[in-house]
């Protein structure tokens, strides 16, 4: 199909809330590596890798061929019967998540993987409530929903009950008015005052993204997650991990967001990342939370032997190609870049993120901070005429969000940074 047709096929078949960036939609006609391209044949450096999920390149040969094999041997048992796949999945987990994280429950989401959490530490404590944070986003879901807190992703209903909201890190827009460090972090202290003021005093869990994804990449201060975490055990609670957008390297060098803040969580949910663009989720635990769970599950699609081994697959290339380091030291050069064009252009008013997972914040003035959602809407605009794809994110939508593949090169930055650069030339203040 051309190009006008799909676009009329998807206004007359899909839903309308199925938005698509740009006011002419890209129609992606295939990939390779860390380029995209369109039904015309025009090449794209993807950067933001259909949103923080191309790990390792888009049709990575190695995940693929191993993908190809799967589907001519097995493609679908459901959880019902084992299979080869899915324990060896399991298995691998087990051994690259922090601490005691050692049994796994798979879905097809980071949705599904969060309301499974929520569900698990529920039945864990016997207690019923959870705290989460403001800007957090966490799934479709409607207990996901309620978790989120970022009202244009919690239209169409909820079941709140039971969720409460405390203050997020958010060090650029300080909800305290305070500023780093002087502050010695006392938005963690307003967790505890969620707890002692808007539950029952004892809950279930504290869910939490190391670094925000749809919130704009706010990256907490590294002493955050530690007064957190004493603060949730006083309570009675366990520690969720939402690490759908910061799993499997991104954040660089370790293999978990959460890491960084030297935490070990009760319970881990990623998705995204994990099997490189194929449709998988799962919800990570302690031995003795897992066990907890009561009654009787399945998932029909989840640890689907093809996707568990397109996750294994991805995990191996990680591996083999070292992207845990290549995503912290790329990620290191890219950051020197965007803080070159801060320097440049004054709509940048922060720079912010971990490994390749970067954002600038985009404000009419750096004085008052005043967001400028329209003219990171004319930045996409410009980095989609030049040759770029970016992502975008914040409450006020006004953040850039970066996060090419972690086998993306120095040159790749470079590349990405030139046409950043000309696109920002390009915005009309």
């Amino acid at each position: 199909m051309k190009r006008d047709e799909v676009l009329q096929k998807h206004k007359q078949y899909l839903f309308p809330c199925v938005v698509n960036y740009y006011a002419q939609p890209l129609v992606v006609d295939h990939a390779h590596a860390q380029y995209v391209f369109d039904t015309e044949g025009r090449r794209y450096l993807d950067f933001f890798g259909g949103i923080l999920t191309i790990s390792v390149g888009h049709c990575n040969q190695k995940v693929t061929a191993k993908v190809k094999t799967q589907i001519d041997r097995l493609q679908h048992t459901s959880t019902l019967y084992p299979n080869q796949a899915i324990v060896a999945l399991a298995e691998k987990l087990a051994q690259i998540t922090p601490g005691n994280l050692q049994k796994s429950f798979f879905t097809n989401s980071g949705t599904e993987a969060n309301e499974s959490a929520v569900q698990l530490a529920r039945m864990a404590t016997g207690s019923f409530e959870v705290v989460a944070l403001r800007h957090g986003y966490s799934g479709h879901s409607m207990v996901a929903k309620s978790l989120t807190a970022h009202a244009p992703w919690r239209a169409g209903g909820m079941v709140s009950v039971g969720i409460e909201h405390a203050i997020n890190p958010y060090c650029y827009r300080c909800p305290l008015k305070l500023r780093y460090p002087d502050c010695e972090v006392a938005c963690a202290d307003d967790v505890e005052d969620v707890i002692r003021t808007s539950t029952s005093g004892r809950i279930a869990a504290f869910l939490a993204e190391p670094i925000q994804g749809v919130g704009g990449f706010i990256t907490p201060p590294l002493e955050y997650f530690k007064k957190v975490f004493k603060i949730i055990k006083k309570f009675g609670g366990l520690f969720i991990a939402d690490e759908v957008q910061t799993g499997f390297g991104r954040t660089g060098k370790k293999w978990f967001g959460i890491e960084h803040w030297d935490v070990e969580p009760d319970i881990l949910t990623t998705a995204k990342g994990m099997a490189n663009g194929t449709p998988v989720g799962a919800t990570i635990a302690k031995p003795e939370i897992a066990d907890a769970f009561q009654g009787m599950t399945i998932s029909t699609f989840g640890g689907n032997p093809v996707t568990a081994v397109a996750a294994r697959a991805t995990i191996e290339v990680i591996e083999e190609e070292k992207l845990l380091d290549n995503a912290h030291t790329v990620g290191a050069h890219l950051r020197r870049k965007l803080e070159e064009l801060q320097a440049k252009y004054p709509l940048i008013g922060d720079v912010r993120g971990m490994g390749l997972m970067q954002a600038l914040e985009l404000v009419k003035d750096r004085q008052t901070k005043e967001p400028a959602p329209q003219e990171l809407m004319q930045l996409m605009e410009r980095s989609k005429e030049n040759g770029l794809l970016i992502g975008k994110g914040g409450l006020w939508g006004n953040v850039v969000r970066l996060s090419p593949p972690l086998n993306a090169s120095q040159a790749d930055v470079d590349e990405a940074v030139r046409i950043l650069d000309k696109s920002f030339a390009q915005v009309k203040l």
